[in-house]
């Protein structure tokens, strides 16, 4: 059995078994559109290769990666399917498993989340099912394994899993249609089942009707289907072909969840029910989530992160620095060598390595609340206010991501159905504040508000989504006028995420911080460093006449009515765009600091507090770095929008920055 696709609908753990069928940890949240791209891992028993295909209620895409898993169907035709539902949710869950039947590939029937199920005081009878359904039925519960070891036993022994023989019958006239259809599809075609096919040409499936046209003329089988719909409609039996197809499967499925559930314990007010009257009440549910964001900043910057950070910016500064230095003396290295290793690479990523503990404590925190089912409420609270912005709720799922970093935000914008909101979250998503940003107003808050850090950080981050949403309605009134929005989001059940998962999900958003620190960052601060250590007038000169200071000294007029106009600032801008954490660490070899408290005296010297609000808004504005320019790119497939996204934030930025700072002076600010 060489490939094997693991299907369903959103939230019901298909990448939770993912991860523990393979062996292979792939990103776990808990809201829908999480999985975007199909992901493949080999399975422990060696069995063959899985693929976990996005979220999906229907084969009838509604966004980009919905038609990611029905183009996989059609065009790779998998050797199995594991088809995985919410046994909680079993009714709206079965559409799905009806149409993956009349695929007509062996098939495994995953039923999950039955621990769930048992707590609201619904029970799910397997037999039952399999019964109705001819294939195998297993219980499991994914996120803890239970039962994935019963799958992978079934999947070593691939005679375990019959061929399906699944075959609703749709009635005479669509019966006739859909035999009349199997007649005209071209013997030997790259298609799957006939049947199948012809049934999702009925249901008007945009990704079937592209292949077909690219194989055949089309026009025959689309008068098919307007009789059958014509003779529908004058037995007043459905307005539609595709909604007489739906009522006949919803029918069975109806059938089949009254022979197969016993509701009679349903419990009326379960815990999500008890939760979701409080977290998502019309007036309490906002002002909840904003004390949660603040709870959030408070921990990571005052009560737990800033005592870390403050720990290892003691062992960068003190023995590490000093271990460094006796080791490139005891090695007789030439004072170059030294000033490189020590004020380059240590000063340089060592400022910044010191923000980790905060970044991770904001990665775990905010993966507590994605897979306790949290986040998918706070897009739901949003979604009014977004509506009025031009925007559906459902794309303040990525502006959470894109707290962690803008590339995977914009990717999984893709999740969003329409185009005019793809569109428009992508365009946003860089005025989000990234983890990268984070060392940056960590370091200024510290300095200019120390008994109110999360609160200044905060501020960005709120800031940041404020102007997002007020772009929102001008781009959504000057550049998508004539575009509508749909709100569509599923609202998991409240969990208690597991520590192992917690740990993995951190580690999987914090690791490409690390990654930059030993790439990007590395690079940039020996660049950095080169340039202030040479000049005009040779090697180790001073640091005003290094080619560093001339360089920033070009750019220093035009930041001088922001109120930060002297070449250091003007210097940690443009090796900004390559990755925003490479600022903190300019700073630090700017300002020779040889440590986070020596760098705070400098920044105090030069800076007011007043500058260093503007020089904070325009670090959270100004142009997306590069990697995000380059993920925009390839989601738009556009440069025109690309230097748009790039452009508009330079000029917000400077606008913005000069009316705080011009404002604040007006006001008696200093």
């Amino acid at each position: 059995m060489s490939s094997i696709a693991l299907v369903g609908n959103p939230n019901t753990g298909k990448t939770s078994l993912f991860n523990t069928l393979t062996s292979s940890y792939e990103y776990v949240g808990n809201w829908a559109g999480v999985t975007v791209e199909k992901k493949i891992g080999s399975l422990k028993n060696g069995a063959g290769m899985l693929i976990d295909l996005p979220g999906i209620y229907s084969l009838h895409p509604l966004s980009r990666d919905e038609s990611v898993a029905a183009r996989y169907l059609v065009e790779e035709s998998p050797g199995a399917l594991i088809n995985i539902v919410d046994a909680s949710q079993l009714e709206r869950n079965l559409l799905l498993t009806l149409q993956l039947l009349e695929y007509g590939k062996p098939t495994l029937l995953g039923l999950n989340m039955v621990d769930v199920a048992s707590a609201r005081g619904i029970q799910v009878n397997p037999e039952v099912l399999q019964t109705w359904l001819g294939v195998p039925v297993l219980p499991l519960v994914a996120r803890t394994g239970k039962g994935s070891g019963q799958v992978l036993s079934l999947l070593k022994n691939s005679a375990a899993i019959p061929a399906v023989h699944f075959r609703l019958d749709y009635g005479e006239p669509a019966e006739q249609a859909i035999a009349a259809i199997e007649k005209m599809l071209p013997a030997g075609a790259s298609l799957p089942d006939s049947r199948w096919v012809a049934l999702q040409l009925m249901e008007q499936n945009p990704v079937i009707l592209q292949i077909l046209k690219s194989q055949l003329d089309v026009t025959p089988l689309l008068a098919i289907c307007d009789v059958c719909q014509s003779e529908l409609q004058s037995k007043k039996l459905a307005l539609t072909l595709p909604q007489w197809i739906r009522s006949v499967r919803m029918d069975y499925i109806r059938s089949l969840c009254q022979a197969a559930m016993d509701t009679t314990a349903r419990k009326p007010h379960n815990l999500t029910e008890r939760l979701d009257a409080l977290l998502t009440h019309r007036f309490m549910g906002l002002p909840l989530f904003i004390f949660f964001m603040y709870v959030l900043f408070k921990t990571t910057f005052d009560w737990v992160g800033g005592p870390l950070s403050d720990i290892l910016d003691g062992w960068i500064s003190g023995p590490i620095s000093d271990g460094a230095g006796t080791l490139l003396q005891y090695l007789g290295a030439s004072s170059f060598a030294h000033a490189l290793v020590v004020d380059g690479i240590i000063g340089g990523v060592g400022g910044v390595l010191v923000f980790v503990p905060q970044i991770f404590i904001l990665f775990l925190i905010i993966s507590f609340l994605e897979d306790s089912g949290y986040m998918a409420r706070v897009c739901l609270l949003m979604d009014s206010t977004m509506e009025r912005m031009g925007l559906n709720g459902k794309a303040f799922i990525p502006f959470i991501i894109g707290f962690g970093c803008n590339v995977p935000a914009i990717m999984a914008a893709r999740s969003i159905e329409q185009p005019k909101d793809r569109m428009l979250t992508t365009l946003l998503m860089p005025l989000m504040s990234c983890s990268a940003r984070l060392p940056v107003y960590a370091l200024f808050a510290a300095v200019f508000f120390p008994s109110r850090q999360a609160a200044a950080v905060l501020s960005m981050y709120v800031l940041g989504i404020v102007f997002a949403l007020i772009l929102c309605k001008v781009f959504s009134k000057f550049l998508f006028k004539n575009e509508s929005s749909i709100f569509i989001i599923e609202l998991p059940p409240y969990r208690l995420p597991q520590i192992k998962t917690l740990l993995r999900s951190t580690w999987e958003k914090g690791k490409g911080f690390l990654r930059k620190a030993g790439t990007i960052i590395l690079a940039g601060s020996v660049i950095i460093w080169l340039m202030s250590y040479a000049g005009p007038g040779g090697l180790d000169v001073a640091m005003d006449d290094s080619f560093l200071a001339k360089f920033g000294g070009l750019i220093a007029p035009l930041l001088q009515p922001l109120g930060f106009g002297n070449w250091q600032a003007g210097s940690t801008l443009v090796p900004g765009f390559l990755a925003k954490e490479v600022i903190v660490s300019t700073m630090n070899i700017i300002y020779h600091a040889p440590d986070t408290a020596g760098l705070e005296t400098q920044i105090a010297q030069v800076f007011t507090p007043l500058s260093s609000i503007s020089f904070m808004v325009f670090i959270l504005l100004y142009i997306p770095c590069l990697a995000t320019v380059g993920v925009i790119r390839k989601e738009t497939a556009s440069w025109k929008w690309t230097f748009f996204s790039m452009g508009y934030s330079l000029v917000l930025a400077y606008i913005v920055s000069f009316v705080v700072f011009q404002g604040g002076r007006l006001l008696g600010w200093s």
